[in-house]
């Protein structure tokens, strides 16, 4: 059934049909839950939209409000429901297992967190086969700052500009974006390197990363060689010899930043940064809460699109399709050194929570997700790219598979960032329209889609027309 928009936006964009019927809402009214967000949830929990959405129910890539509104779920909860919504499959399991056993704690055995244990870890290459399983992204990247320093009996961990690796006190140390960023000491013994952005850093070609769509900047690389990459490689020797001691615990990358609006590094440039931290005796963590089970589309895993193996890998948001289960994997060497003493997590591991990672990893494979990541992915990729070419203010697409980032500018000359209020007014109109997209970037400039794995070239279709219309609108209003 099509739905009918109560919208004051007038687009053309018909939103694909969904037979999905939503229960009726039967919460408190729409004032009423606002009221209670005021008086008795932190502020620090910011809201998005002038009007804030009241959502109800959700069905594989959509969303339904308490209106019964429907709407195209193109941020997937941060990056987080990577099946689809509810998915049938997982919901099963899970519902299976809450009549079987919720909780014990990982100091006895029980089935689930074995099988999955042996199925999460056979996804991952030699030798990354020990597994500790912890609730979220920022908990997986403190207990792996941990393992690197314990491991090598080093202290300092080298992070990018622009990271954001979780917002934990001790996390925080490597996120390395200001609005995170409390007046409190954090930090202590990380440091942050230049980031590798091939748009907007002072280096950056057209042939520079591994996307469909390449940057607008001039390129005059030979084949086989890129500038930009060695000169960023040379401001990561400049932090080596310069902020941090002979000897290192480690280096954490994302495969592509996420919170940063999908910012791609040149190709060989992990490959080449992994290779000085070694020498330093540091370890490589790839952080791939985002990039992680098949987003990205060639690859199940961010850090082989890269052609290395790290030597800790941390994983969250996607392992749950929205359940809170994260984990760090790692070789037994280093799981060896930090089993000396004792580190407890109640949690972590749950009967509950590794029946719905195995549960994932199911859906992944038999809805053939990493391959529709790619193939929709690339599509979405090339047609976002057309409206680059066509309007001034989109600066640059870039991604891989269902990983995209499209970078907002007042001009493709300046690459100075499109105002907030502009921004805003576009992002607004988009969700007036039907379609829900993230934001990111240091100056909140870049839109951010990443949308449940699932999504069809039809869904695609419509929110390139409405994110065209919203364009359209917004060239209106500036004449």
């Amino acid at each position: 059934r099509q739905q009918q928009w109560k919208s004051s936006v007038s687009t053309q964009a018909k939103m694909p049909p969904c037979d999905f019927v939503p229960e009726k809402y039967k919460s408190y009214p729409y004032e009423r839950m606002q009221k209670i967000r005021e008086q008795n949830i932190s502020p620090s929990l910011r809201m998005y939209y002038k009007k804030p959405l009241l959502l109800h129910q959700g069905h594989m890539q959509w969303l339904f409000d308490y209106e019964g509104q429907r709407y195209l779920d193109l941020f997937a909860g941060i990056v987080t429901v990577s099946v689809g919504h509810c998915h049938p499959k997982v919901t099963m399991a899970t519902q299976k297992q809450l009549t079987r056993l919720w909780h014990t704690t990982n100091i006895y055995m029980h089935p689930s967190i074995q099988e999955y244990a042996e199925k999460l870890t056979s996804l991952l290459p030699d030798p990354l086969k020990v597994v500790y399983l912890t609730n979220s992204g920022s908990e997986a990247n403190d207990l792996a700052m941990f393992m690197a320093r314990i491991y090598t009996r080093n202290f300092d961990i080298i992070s990018f500009r622009g990271a954001y690796h979780g917002g934990s006190p001790y996390a925080l140390g490597l996120t390395s974006i200001g609005p995170y960023k409390h007046g409190v000491a954090n930090g202590f013994g990380c440091s942050t390197t230049m980031l590798p952005d091939v748009f907007r850093g002072p280096w950056g070609g057209s042939h520079c990363r591994d996307s469909p769509v390449q940057t607008v900047r001039k390129c005059s690389c030979s084949e086989g060689v890129c500038h930009a990459n060695d000169q960023y490689i040379e401001q990561f020797k400049d932090t080596l010899n310069t902020s941090v001691p002979k000897t290192i615990a480690g280096f954490i990358a994302e495969p592509i930043q996420g919170v940063n609006g999908a910012v791609q590094y040149p190709r060989s440039f992990l490959k080449e940064a992994y290779q000085l931290v070694r020498e330093r005796g540091g370890v490589c963590i790839s952080d791939e809460v985002q990039t992680g089970f098949g987003r990205t589309g060639s690859h199940f895993w961010g850090f082989q699109t890269h052609d290395v193996v790290p030597d800790i890998v941390t994983l969250a948001k996607g392992i749950g399709n929205g359940f809170p289960m994260a984990a760090v994997v790692t070789t037994k060497e280093i799981a060896s050194s930090f089993a000396q003493n004792l580190h407890f997590n109640t949690f972590g591991g749950s009967p509950l929570a590794c029946v719905v990672g195995a549960a994932v990893l199911d859906a992944i494979e038999e809805d053939g997700l990493q391959k529709n990541s790619e193939d929709v992915g690339t599509y979405m990729l090339l047609e976002l790219a057309k409206l680059r070419d066509k309007f001034e203010i989109v600066g640059d697409v870039r991604g891989k598979g269902l990983m995209i980032g499209v970078e907002m500018v007042t001009d493709k000359n300046s690459r100075h960032p499109l105002p907030a209020e502009e921004i805003n007014q576009i992002w607004e109109d988009c969700k007036d329209m039907g379609v829900l997209i993230g934001r990111g970037g240091l100056y909140s400039q870049t839109f951010r889609i990443k949308p449940p794995m699932c999504i069809t070239k039809k869904d695609v279709d419509f929110a390139v027309e409405v994110f065209h219309s919203a364009l359209q609108r917004h060239m209106e209003r500036a004449a």
